[in-house]
């Protein structure tokens, strides 16, 4: 089996507090991966952690099946990410930005428009990104980490700030990336419904501890929605803890 990102004891304590407890996970090749968790459980430290942006206590890292360490990572530069609120050159345009990013990670920037309008961003792609809207900002984010065609995606709540028409133009787009391009995805998103939409694996993390893994297909099989299936085992573990 060849796995796309691949953790192993993953644990980080932040003054005291344990926020990743021993957290193993593994993301196959060619999947869509949905990470689940309520605020606060891990999902974020966790993808941080991915890329060294957050500094582990012990345990290790993989993507793309080559160890991450600390100093260089060359493995970097054929993974797209967005973690969290997108953060741009604020005075150069939606373009520029691009194509600034393309430079940085050492990547042909002629797909720079083909990306920018595949998020409907082609009427702006002039405007600065200080004076983008957070919609806009959010699309921009997500042209940003698959300008590059990268072999892999991370995304931390991807559809935060778009409204209904643009989650259901980034669920396609995202479907599409997957089915057509092969890109594994590794996502994270409190829209149950959208992430039952686009992905096969859904992994639930709570209080820093993965709780369980399941496909959406067995879910599916089993005539149990990904609602009831995350509400069921966070419902369980806060009352044991309870």
């Amino acid at each position: 089996m060849s796995w796309a990102i691949e953790t192993c004891g993953l644990t980080k304590r932040f003054e005291g507090v344990t926020v990743l407890d021993d957290v193993t996970l593994r993301v196959r090749k060619g999947d869509v991966y949905g990470f689940l968790g309520p605020n606060g459980a891990g999902k974020t430290t966790l993808m941080r952690s991915l890329f060294r942006l957050v500094t582990p206590d012990a345990g290790t890292v993989s993507l793309l099946e080559q160890p991450v360490r600390k100093g260089s990572n060359p493995v970097f530069a054929r993974v797209g990410s967005m973690l969290g609120s997108p953060a741009f050159f604020e005075g150069l345009s939606a373009r520029e930005n691009l194509t600034l990013h393309c430079a940085y990670m050492g990547a042909d920037a002629g797909r720079v428009n083909e990306a920018l309008a595949l998020f409907g961003l082609s009427g702006a792609e002039d405007k600065a990104a200080g004076k983008l809207s957070l919609g806009m900002r959010q699309r921009l984010g997500l042209a940003r980490a698959i300008v590059t065609d990268p072999e892999l995606l991370v995304l931390d709540e991807p559809m935060n700030g778009l409204d209904p028409e643009g989650i259901i133009e980034v669920r396609n787009i995202l479907r599409a990336v997957n089915e057509e391009l092969g890109v594994t995805i590794f996502v994270s998103s409190h829209l149950l419904d959208e992430l039952s939409k686009i992905a096969c694996t859904v992994g639930l993390i709570d209080r820093g501890r993965m709780l369980d893994e399941a496909t959406v297909g067995d879910l599916h099989d089993s005539d149990c929605t990904l609602e009831s299936w995350y509400l069921e085992k966070t419902g369980a573990r806060r009352g044991k803890a309870d």
